[in-house]
């Protein structure tokens, strides 16, 4: 599978937190302690399971941060499969920072592998029905770009990344504003015409009301996937149909197999386990 990468850019503020937190007041005591200024260390990065690969230009970055001077490369690239025990990357600098990068990379990679692995989990059991897997804003505050960025390895596809970039209409905007067909035409009002407008709704009636005023995407919230048929039958082409809640991995096949074109899963950020991931000495 062939990414773009992300900018390291954008990469290296994450970074930069990540090391001042962990190298606190004083640094790797430690390394310090252990290890002569001058020693060199070789290294790989090398899978522990079965999973997906994301993340590798956050270990190397945590790297050339402690040692600009330092090597770092890709065996086994962002995006493609691994095996216990496949090697994703080899390296060699300065044995303290080397040491002291450690920790930082390795938490990056293991939870941006584990959101790639938990996304194609889903993406392989929705195969052949038309459907999409999408992610949610249920991500790490500070790490929505790189899990978003996990997502797309997993062979997932990003929802809106922010507020600015959508117009989604939730229960509480319904709420606020007297109804969700009013909701929804204000926003066409309101929306240029790069934006798309998406409105929530829960029950078929809702579904009705919102689709008289032209919405882009109708997300349908906890439904049924009798109501998801019945919802598929009704908006025949006139909006896109998000199923959201309610989604596991038991259950995605048969809501993808109502029709639907697009199901949102929060846990592909919120939950996904590391894939244990383990630098060794070489």
């Amino acid at each position: 599978m062939k990414l773009s990468p992300l900018p390291d850019l954008l990469i290296r503020p994450i970074i930069d937190l990540a090391l001042a937190e962990d190298l606190g007041r004083a640094g790797d005591i430690t390394g310090e302690a252990c290890i002569d200024a001058d020693a060199r260390l070789s290294v790989v990065f090398a899978a522990r399971q079965d999973g997906r690969v994301a993340g590798l230009s956050c270990a190397r970055l945590a790297l050339a941060a402690m040692d600009p001077t330092a090597s770092f490369e890709i065996a086994t690239p962002d995006g493609a499969d691994c095996a216990p025990g496949t090697v994703l990357a080899r390296a060699e600098g300065n044995a303290r920072a080397v040491l002291a990068a450690e920790r930082t990379g390795l938490n990056l990679l293991g939870r941006l592998s584990g959101i790639a692995t938990l996304t194609r989990a889903y993406v392989r059991l929705v195969k052949g029905t038309g459907a999409i897997i999408v992610d949610t804003r249920k991500t790490t505050p500070g790490l929505r770009a790189l899990e978003k960025y996990a997502v797309r390895c997993g062979g997932g596809v990003n929802h809106r990344f922010g507020l600015d970039d959508a117009i989604l209409i939730k229960d509480n905007h319904v709420a606020a504003c007297g109804g969700v067909g009013e909701a929804v035409r204000r926003a066409r009002a309101f929306a240029g015409h790069l934006v798309k407008v998406e409105v929530e709704v829960d029950g078929l009636d809702q579904l009705e009301d919102a689709l008289k005023h032209g919405p882009d995407v109708v997300m349908l919230d906890n439904f049924s996937l009798e109501a998801l048929r019945t919802a598929v039958s009704l908006a025949k082409g006139r909006a896109v149909l998000e199923a959201s809640g309610g989604v596991n991995l038991t259950t995605v096949r048969a809501i993808a197999e109502t029709g639907i074109d697009v199901i949102s899963v929060g846990a592909l950020t919120h939950s996904a386990p590391v894939l244990d991931i383990g630098l060794d000495a070489v």
